[in-house]
């Protein structure tokens, strides 16, 4: 393949095919690689504002059936550490991020197998009722399908429902590798990949805003990781006419430490070289998803700045309370003034926005 002309593709805004794709990143120097996606971000999303955002992450529950073997967090029904948290206890919980300046809420939480539609539609309910200025971004894929199978509705149904009791934003969180060689081998519980997908075609349907995910150096290869990309390319083209789709892509390296893939032998094999290439070639690849967010949470400040030189324009949450990904390793934090200086340090002006990506006045420096 010529390099040339793929950059030179890929730089006109041209869709590139698998092939393709997976011979740059494997092929092409990280240098021009970054560069290259440097200059299509550029294009994309010009000037030099990076965006960020204060939320919180709350568990509404630990209680999983999916089995997903990255995961220290989940435990079964009935274990001693189970819980379902209580609209009591999240009520302190919001009154903290108000008071930081933050009014989005990331609910997610296990597959409990006791949880039903009503539970969740009653809990935004209560939530909204008492705070009419949280932002509801909740719940995932997996959950849909999950709580659809237990309702025996349709993913739309489930989803109009959520939405009307509040639901703003849907994560795309449980996507993991878009594969299902992956999915069976480290979430055997959780939706498939076509059913993954599926429920975001519904939810771009009904217009309404969704994010896309990635974790990835487990046991997945190249060419899995190029085709996770050309699936959410796929997805992202078939959305009506201005609907938001998904309106971010946030790549994160698996963290290791404790988890069951650890104890099989599989390690977390991503450098912060890795990560660079990855975001690079993602933001060649995603030329119809306009935002992708540097996970500093997961590599760390100064790769995350580095990021911001490949491809990536948002520096993501300072995220209070995060419970999964830190019980696998990730170690990192920042508080709102730290966050700012660091998008600063790195060249850029931080930019505090929405869940849509959209400008912000709610957060001052």
């Amino acid at each position: 393949m010529n390099k040339e002309k793929l950059f030179y593709r890929a730089l006109a805004g041209e869709a590139l095919g698998v092939d393709e794709g997976l011979w740059l990143y494997e092929e092409a120097p990280g240098g021009e690689l970054m560069a290259v996606a440097d200059e299509i971000r550029r294009r994309q999303v010009p000037g030099d504002r990076v965006g960020w955002i204060i939320d919180r992450n709350i568990n509404i529950t630990n209680v999983c059936i999916s089995g997903c073997k990255f995961c220290n967090f989940h435990c079964k029904k009935g274990d001693e550490a189970a819980y379902i948290t209580t609209l009591e206890e999240y009520i302190p919980k919001i009154e903290e991020l108000f008071r930081a300046g933050g009014r989005q809420v990331l609910l997610q939480g296990g597959m409990h197998p006791q949880l039903g539609l009503g539970f969740y539609t009653t809990l935004f309910r209560q939530l909204k009722t008492r705070f009419p200025a949280l932002k509801l971004h909740a719940l995932g894929p997996p959950e849909v399908v999950f709580i659809a199978r237990k309702e025996r509705k349709p993913y739309r149904f489930v989803l109009e429902e959520l939405v009307k009791a509040g639901l703003e934003s849907l994560p795309g969180a449980g996507a993991e590798i878009l594969s299902d060689r992956v999915r069976s081998l480290i979430s055997p519980g959780k939706c498939k990949t076509e059913e993954w997908l599926n429920v975001m075609r519904e939810a771009h349907k009904m217009n309404l805003v969704t994010s896309a995910t990635m974790m990835y150096g487990h046991i997945e290869t190249a060419r899995e990781r190029i085709e996770h990309l050309v699936h959410l390319r796929t997805v992202q083209e078939e959305k009506p006419e201005g609907a938001s789709g998904f309106v971010t892509f946030v790549p994160w390296p698996f963290m290791d430490e404790g988890t069951e893939l650890q104890k099989q032998g599989i390690r977390n094999r991503s450098s912060a070289h890795d990560y660079l290439r990855l975001v690079a070639i993602s933001r060649i690849m995603l030329n119809n998803i306009r935002n992708i967010q540097a996970s500093w949470l997961t590599v760390g400040a100064v790769t995350g700045q580095l990021a911001l030189h490949a491809g990536a324009n948002d520096f993501g949450s300072i995220m209070m309370e995060e419970n999964v990904v830190s019980k696998a390793g990730a170690r990192y934090s920042f508080d709102a003034r730290g966050i700012q200086q660091a998008i600063r340090d790195a060249g850029f002006q931080p930019r505090y926005r929405n869940q849509a990506y959209q400008d912000d006045t709610l957060w001052e420096d």
